[in-house]
């Protein structure tokens, strides 16, 4: 265990004691999300994505241990394991080192190399590879029997053993490795007879890029195309620096047999080594391009998540339509439908005037103070008809991104909130609790389909999922949820529950009432001591009998806070609502084995502002109103936009047309920009110019320089 903590350590760049508690902590079942925030002093300030780094590396090391333990019993069933064989594996901490090792001794199916092996051929081979000999022939014809025809068959054999072995050479693999990774170059060329139909892939028809320099999103593309049989793609080095190396390697002198030995080599390469490197390669390679991608969207999602919410107010939310209509749905401050129909202010109706008047009376009688409408078709134009209508109140009126809302509409999760209404009454709702809580609502839908990866569906799906679903419980916990009021869906992310006491906590809600302290939890069913200890301090109540219980201070560290207000001679709720009583406290006073400055001051922060929510003030934004397609756009126009999706090649802003357009990463700054995140954020209003428009191919370049 020391062993793995050391090769942790070494490659974060982390304090041993830091790796060592915080998989102490993850052995005894606590979560990222709760050490991170309650467990400061024994990791020394690790954030989430440092422990989720510790626990991804333990996991792979733990994995390793599992295939050695494999490959020991293996050589050791053929007898072959000599002692010092079992000290290098033993000490081996590196896969592909690993395999290398293993290579020799696996159980493989019946090679060429296999067969002239039975042939009798292996002794031929060694001879040949000891290169001292000229009359090949004739050593050759002492092998010529009834399984061996003639010396040609006889050299045949014994070549393509010295290639397998030139193949299971560590050396040999690891020189291919180095050029490889430091030549190889990556090409993809049109399947021929596929062009018209591989029209999206144009950029890929012809190209050779140096593999290392291939950038993530390229590779994904390329091998998307490669899936899609539109693409033919290759990874290779140049060959003859390649056979001059192992030729380096294996042939020594200018003897027959070296010829010999050199024709076995040049087969090797190109039989055996370079399609496994290149197989290797290409895995490595998507591999990364994979960790890019995931990274990304990783990112994306968290903005997402932690989009400014409007808060509990009454919203009219509107999934606009043509011929079908707007979908109107009226929602109370905790996100109930309370009505719902439809009107038809566009064509071909044009019930402009009678839209007009429903929405002034569903404003007027269910007290609504925003009115939310989904991005998608008629956007615009239900938009501008909103805007035009007059109401006896101040309304805000916001336009919400419904990516992902019609998944969330036709689901199960869906059906169980509103058995009796279609999926487009669904879809307004989603759109209208999006705008009240992003967080709350898009928890519903598969992260894959909320529209802000890149290539989400061309990467490793197990990795994608374990990461978002890491970065959706770190921002559930981030922000904490009222017990009294999540949802089962928002209360499964949270630290320590999972579905069934999600579902446990809502049935006893539903039976009990609303909670009236955090203690009352260990009432639930099945909530044991542990996931007590996990849950707790993220979960709210408001009003409840302590104060405290509307904050992030864990019930552990109450105890602090009361022996804080008692030498103050005061209540807690007093302490919390007096700015001059905290500011006479010394934490020092307060410090314990358990409890440190990291957690006293933690505990400060929230006694300032209990219950507060670290998201931003929404504000809301207007696109220009001569602006709803791509035709009226012209070079040069200066535009406001929201970024609705980051790569890392560029954001995709909307402009108020259906068609995104795409900041090149080039076009962000008057500076080399790395990182697409240290200009924009995800939902950011920025102000864009026009740089060039693709009305065939429905692309729209767009530059965020000198505007």
């Amino acid at each position: 265990m020391q062993k793995i903590i050391s090769l942790i350590s070494n490659s974060l760049t982390l304090k041993e004691k830091q790796v060592a508690n915080t998989i102490k902590l993850l052995d005894e079942g606590a979560t990222i999300p709760f050490i991170s925030r309650y467990r400061k002093e024994m990791t020394d300030n690790l954030d989430e994505v440092q422990i989720a780094a510790i626990k991804e590396q333990n996991d792979k090391l733990h994995e390793l241990e599992k295939r050695r333990a494999t490959i020991l019993k293996s050589i050791e069933e053929q007898e072959k394991l000599t002692p010092e064989l079992r000290i290098r594996i033993e000490n081996c901490w590196n896969a592909t080192e690993l395999e290398d090792i293993y290579l020799p001794y696996k159980p493989r199916r019946r090679t060429r190399a296999e067969i002239a092996r039975e042939k009798g051929l292996e002794p031929l081979s060694k001879i040949l590879m000891a290169q001292n000999a000229n009359n090949v022939d004739e050593i050759a014809a002492r092998f010529v029997g009834k399984n061996v025809a003639d010396t040609k068959e006889a050299l045949q054999g014994a070549r393509d053993i010295i290639a397998e072995w030139v193949s299971e050479s560590e050396s040999a693999r690891n020189s291919m490795r180095t050029i490889f990774g430091r030549d190889a170059v990556i090409s993809s060329r049109v399947v021929k007879g596929k062009e018209e139909e591989a029209q999206k892939y144009r950029d890929y028809f012809q190209m050779d890029e140096l593999l290392r320099k291939c950038s993530s999103h390229r590779l994904l593309a390329m091998r998307r195309g490669e899936a899609e049989g539109f693409l033919r793609v290759t990874i290779s080095p140049d060959d003859t620096v390649c056979l001059e190396r192992l030729d380096r390697i294996f042939i020594k002198g200018v003897s027959l047999a070296s010829l010999q030995v050199g024709e076995a080599v040049a087969d090797s390469y190109k039989r055996l080594l370079k399609p496994s490197i290149e197989t290797e390669f290409a895995n490595l390679s998507k591999e990364k391009a994979d960790t890019e991608a995931i990274r990304v969207f990783a990112e994306n999602l968290q903005q997402l998540l932690l989009a400014p919410p409007l808060g509990q107010k009454r919203v009219l939310g509107i999934d606009p339509g043509y011929r079908t209509g707007c979908k109107l749905v009226c929602l109370d401050a905790q996100g109930n439908l309370l009505h719902n129909e439809t009107i038809y202010p566009h064509p071909p109706q044009n019930e402009y005037q009678k839209a007009s008047r429903t929405v002034q009376k569903l404003v007027e009688a269910y007290d609504i103070q925003a009115i939310a409408i989904g991005n998608g078709t008629a956007s615009r134009e239900t938009e501008q008809f909103i805007q035009n209508i007059r109401y006896d109140r101040k309304v805000q009126v916001f336009v919400v991104s419904e990516n992902g809302a019609s998944v969330y509409s036709a689901s199960k999760i869906a059906r169980e909130e509103f058995p009796n209404y279609d999926v487009t009454v669904r879809g307004a709702v989603s759109i209208g609790r999006r705008l009240m809580d992003p967080l709350a609502e898009l928890v519903k839908i598969d992260p894959k389909s909320i529209g802000v990866g890149q290539y989400q569906h061309d990467v490793d799906q197990s990795r994608l999922k374990t990461a978002l679903d890491q970065t959706v419980e770190n921002c559930v916990n981030r922000v904490g949820v009222d017990l009294n009021t999540a949802s089962k869906h928002l209360l499964t992310y949270i630290s320590g529950l999972g579905a069934a006491l999600a579902q446990n906590i809502v049935d006893y809600r539903a039976e009990n009432g609303a909670f009236a302290s955090r203690k009352e939890l260990m009432k639930v069913p099945k909530m044991g001591a542990k996931t007590f200890e996990q849950c707790a301090g993220f979960l709210r109540i408001s009003g409840g009998e302590n104060p405290l219980d509307n904050s992030a201070v864990h019930p552990e560290s109450y105890a602090v806070v009361e022996k804080m207000a008692k030498s103050l001679k005061t209540t807690v709720k007093d302490l919390i609502e007096n700015k001059e009583l905290k500011k006479s406290l010394n934490l020092n006073d307060y410090v314990s084995e358990k409890v440190g400055l990291p957690t006293l001051n933690d505990i400060m922060q929230e006694l300032d502002k209990p219950g507060r929510d670290p998201r931003q003030a929404i504000k809301v934004f207007e696109f220009d109103p001569t602006v709803k397609k791509i035709e009226d756009l012209k070079i040069g126009q200066i535009l406001p936009g929201i970024v609705t999706n980051i790569t890392n090649f560029g954001a995709f802003v909307d402009v108020g047309i259906k068609e995104n357009g795409l900041v090149h990463v080039s076009n962000m700054a008057n500076r080399f920009v790395s990182d697409p995140t240290e200009i924009v954020k995800l939902h950011q209003h920025v102000t864009v110019k026009v740089v060039e428009v693709d009305i065939t191919r429905k692309r729209v370049q767009l530059s965020m320089k000198d505007v």
